[in-house]
């Protein structure tokens, strides 16, 4: 019967509506609720200015001449500029905590709308179920006027259309509600991000206050003993650079022919959100002026300016095969606090001189997550990252003995002088 057929086909039309990807206008919050968020957006903003002129402070104090009185200015200068972040990340989580409650209760009201729409679509095929279960030729032969069968026709129509707009609402619901899911565990995922950065940040004042602290107190505030601390880091790092040739040169390493991967821009991300190299890779004028540091071998990383407790990134995801502390070795000679990673290509990634180490030994990390904050350990006469890129083939992390600093054992990243490789060689061209 026509009316069969009908009813069939709206059936099924029903039933496809259940994943139809129909447009749906989303809410508006309310006037209130617009007029905090624009407030807060308003504070965000100045927020941002305030830390940016505290950074262009910071880096004009780390240029000049490494003195006494600059190194503790620096320190002051970044402490200021860790606390405004810690202000702008606590204000951005409130933020997304109110995105966060508007999402969801968007979608608790999706919801309510969505059993409505159901219930009436429920009933719309249950009346023309029932008018189809009544043939037409049937009520017209059986007394029915011909009247009373075109107002069931039209009755027939109407219901139909009904249906069919209650179809496209349901629909239409239902993609919004996936929508604003969708939406809300983004929201989710960056409220989570700001904790973290929220927590890496207090780990970096409460770095950079200790850093401070040490500093007077290894100095006793004079310039004489800030001058004789750098030139006793630069002896220790002499001697610790022949132990670690010596050694590595005993381990018989090498580098697997064809395990790397070709070089190119963007195999790696940049380990900074801001990045000023302020030492290059090879036989910089820094390494040639002072091969007594670096054994003619030239520097075997780049060196990134970096403020105590700046977030440091992973450049590429990975497993971590190694963390570490030199300084519980042997102060002032290495690589300080440490992050060995091993990626998926062949490549190895060194992040050193941290004041944090966010990770640990055996813990899988993304591209781009924050692994822990750079600091002023090791063999570093100021704050910066040091930055190594390995072929995984011919380096390994391991543990020698330190004979500098005798009855101790080193446990750091060592390997073959050709598993040295160029980080620029890889990472996105600036």
């Amino acid at each position: 019967m026509f009316s069969r057929f009908v009813f069939s086909g709206l059936l099924a039309l029903a039933c496809l509506a259940l994943g139809a990807p129909l447009a749906y206008a989303q809410s508006t919050p309310s006037a209130e609720t617009q007029g905090q968020i624009d407030a807060t957006n308003t504070q965000i903003l100045k927020l941002k200015e305030e830390i940016a002129a505290l950074q262009k402070d910071l880096t004009a104090t780390v240029a000049q001449k490494q003195t006494l009185q600059n190194a503790l200015k620096a320190l002051e200068l970044q402490i200021q500029k860790l606390t405004k972040n810690i202000t702008l990340t606590t204000t951005q989580i409130g933020q997304k905590d109110k995105e966060i409650g508007t999402l969801s209760g968007t979608i608790t009201e999706t919801d309510d709308e969505i059993s409505r729409t159901t219930g009436g679509v429920a009933e719309s095929l249950r009346e023309l179920q029932q008018m189809d279960e009544t043939s037409m030729v049937v009520a017209l032969f059986g007394g029915s006027t011909l009247s009373n069968f075109f107002d069931e026709a039209v009755t027939l129509s109407s219901l139909r259309g009904e249906l069919q707009n209650k179809i496209e609402d349901l629909g239409a619901l239902r993609a919004r509600l996936t929508n604003t899911k969708t939406t809300a565990e983004t929201k989710r995922l960056e409220l989570a991000r700001l904790k973290n950065n929220l927590n890496q940040q207090r780990q970096g004042v409460t770095a950079t206050k200790s850093e401070q602290n040490s500093l007077l107190t290894a100095t006793k505030n004079k310039e004489s003993e800030y001058q004789a601390l750098i030139a006793k880091k630069q002896a220790e790092q002499e001697k610790f650079e022949q132990e670690l040739r010596n050694y590595e040169n005993s381990l018989g390493l090498s580098v697997t022919q064809g395990s790397l991967p070709a070089a190119r821009a963007g195999i790696l991300q940049w380990p900074l959100a801001s990045v000023r190299i302020t030492q290059y890779f090879g036989n910089t004028a820094f390494a040639t002026q002072n091969p007594q540091v670096y054994g003619n071998r030239g520097h075997n990383a780049i060196d990134m300016a970096a403020s105590t407790g700046s977030g440091v990134l992973a450049a590429r995801g990975g497993v971590v095969v190694g963390t570490g502390n030199t300084d519980a070795t042997c102060p002032n000679a290495s690589y300080g606090k440490w992050v060995f990673i091993k990626h998926d290509n062949g490549l190895s990634t060194l992040y050193a001189h941290l004041s944090v180490i966010g990770v640990s030994t055996g813990e899988s990390v993304e591209t781009g997550e924050i692994i822990g904050s750079s600091g002023n350990t090791g063999y570093s006469t100021g704050p910066h990252l040091h930055f190594g890129v390995y072929a995984s083939s011919g380096s390994k992390v391991t543990s020698f003995p330190s004979s500098s600093c005798r009855g101790k054992t080193y446990t750091m990243p060592v390997a073959d002088s050709t598993a040295y490789l160029n980080p620029l060689s890889y990472l996105p061209a600036r």
